[in-house]
């Protein structure tokens, strides 16, 4: 079931972010992990339209919208290829015709998972804070 995140269910979200992040982004320094995780807790998971995918009473994947934008996409590494991040991203899709997001170009979970999803390529550029390089997409029509 997806629904939209209520403040209670924060810590289950970090979690998920805290565990898909880590084997995602294995490249990324830890003071830069400490700082996202703390903007993820005050900024990002408050000012953004946070949907949770429900099983079984436990949150085990969430997507994070601004305006048309996928702030974030994240499911528990035990649950990666059951069609969960698909399912969030077909459930957002119905409001936001067409979504972009950022992703890191080392990031190889999420790269595919675009890919896949039919999103294309359409600027690539430095990520300063991390120094990485960081791929910004769009959906197709």
């Amino acid at each position: 079931m997806i629904r939209k995140h209520k403040p209670q269910d924060l810590e289950q979200i970090m979690d998920i972010w805290y565990r898909a992040s880590t084997l995602a982004h294995p490249f990324l320094n830890s003071k830069f992990v400490e700082k996202v995780e703390k903007d993820m807790r005050h900024l990002y998971i408050p000012d953004s339209e946070t949907w949770v995918f429900e099983k079984d009473n436990s949150i085990i994947g969430f997507i994070s919208m601004i305006e048309s934008e996928i702030g974030g996409l994240f499911v528990l590494p035990k649950n990666h290829t059951k069609g969960i991040g698909t399912q969030l991203v077909d459930f957002v899709k119905k409001e936001h015709k067409k979504l972009e997001v950022e992703v890191f170009e080392k990031n190889k979970i999420g790269r595919a998972f675009y890919v896949k999803y039919g999103f294309e390529l359409i600027k690539k550029y430095t990520h300063e804070e991390s120094g990485n390089i960081v791929l910004r997409l769009k959906s197709k029509d």
